[in-house]
């Protein structure tokens, strides 16, 4: 290998080492923002005030929104997962009855989400509920 081969040789694998860690760290993540890409998913809130909760306000009054129910029993809200632990149907509130059926096989839960009636055999998960006014702040 004569002088010119060498240092061509020599450039390249400076130009290789300079180059290839710049690219490769520049596809690299950025750390997130959590405020740059909206509310936090694991949060749901609900703002009493918005017309798809106003039912809400008046005792048995109850929503579905993603998998929680939220309702009124006339003595404050409660949150309970929507779906039936039997067969994962969308269970509703029955505020003369004080219970949550389910419409696909008969099963029926208490308002603290414990099985009442099978053939579900485990209780609702029960979400705390935070109120500040008129939202309500539900950790999933």
């Amino acid at each position: 290998m004569n002088r010119r081969e060498l240092l061509k040789n020599i450039a390249a694998g400076t130009a290789t080492l300079i180059v290839v860690p710049a690219i490769v760290t520049s596809c690299e993540d950025e750390p997130l923002d959590p405020d740059a890409n909206g509310p936090d998913p694991n949060i749901l809130s609900i703002d009493l005030t918005e017309e798809k909760y106003s039912n809400l306000g008046n005792a048995g009054g109850f929503v579905v929104e993603g998998s929680v129910i939220i309702f009124n029993t006339g003595n404050g809200f409660t949150a309970l997962s929507s779906v039936c632990t039997h067969n994962n149907c969308t269970i509703s509130y029955d505020h003369g009855s004080g219970n949550l059926p389910c419409p696909c096989h008969g099963s029926v839960f208490s308002t603290s989400g414990s099985v009442l009636n099978g053939p579900a055999e485990t209780a609702l998960k029960k979400y705390e509920i935070e109120q500040e006014g008129d939202i309500l702040t539900i950790p999933l």
